[in-house]
């Protein structure tokens, strides 16, 4: 984990199915209250690129195809899949977000390129209609994956500060 970075440029390898199920199976054991798994993820490879940067598009109001999808050569798209439950929305969301994000790490770790992408059009209507989302699944994004340029294995390694994200409860008596 401390040598993982969001690489913005991958090159046109990817991994295959069955690696990526392999994967998958490993992410899917973050906490999840209820054991609910609230979630799924959908591969975009090929032409499904092309149709989601027709729906970007759409969603953008502009014409044609948007060249977003076309940066990699595998997309994942993360979908929260909201159950009836005692266990809140909102911490379903947050399952499906850990399994996006351990996804991350193991395909970092796997040799792969990662960046978990956004937008605004992340949630418009074009966007989860190409996806096929069902009532109660919001899309949180996608897992741009590729191969990792050569240059790209010598960057530094960033550190985080973790005594200045790290508190205590606050208390009178201390």
């Amino acid at each position: 984990m401390r040598r993982r970075r969001s690489l913005s440029k991958v090159t046109d390898e990817a991994p295959t199915h069955d690696e990526l199920v392999e994967l998958v199976s490993a992410a899917g054991r973050v906490a999840d209250h209820k054991e609910l798994k609230p979630w799924r993820l959908i591969e975009l490879r090929g032409d499904d690129r092309a149709v989601l940067g027709r729906a970007i598009s759409k969603a953008q109001r502009e014409k044609g195809v948007s060249g977003k999808p076309l940066r990699a050569p595998l997309l994942i798209a993360v979908v929260a899949s909201i159950r009836s439950s005692k266990a809140p929305a909102w911490e379903q969301e947050a399952t499906a977000a850990g399994v996006a994000h351990a996804l991350s790490l193991l395909l970092d770790e796997a040799g792969w390129g990662v960046i978990w992408r956004t937008g605004d059009y992340t949630r418009a209507k074009a966007v989860a209609k190409a996806h096929g989302l069902r009532k109660g699944e919001l899309l949180l994004g996608w897992l741009y994956v590729g191969g990792k340029p050569p240059r790209s294995r010598t960057l530094r390694e960033k550190t985080i500060d973790g005594e200045h994200h790290l508190s205590r409860m606050p208390s009178k008596k201390r």
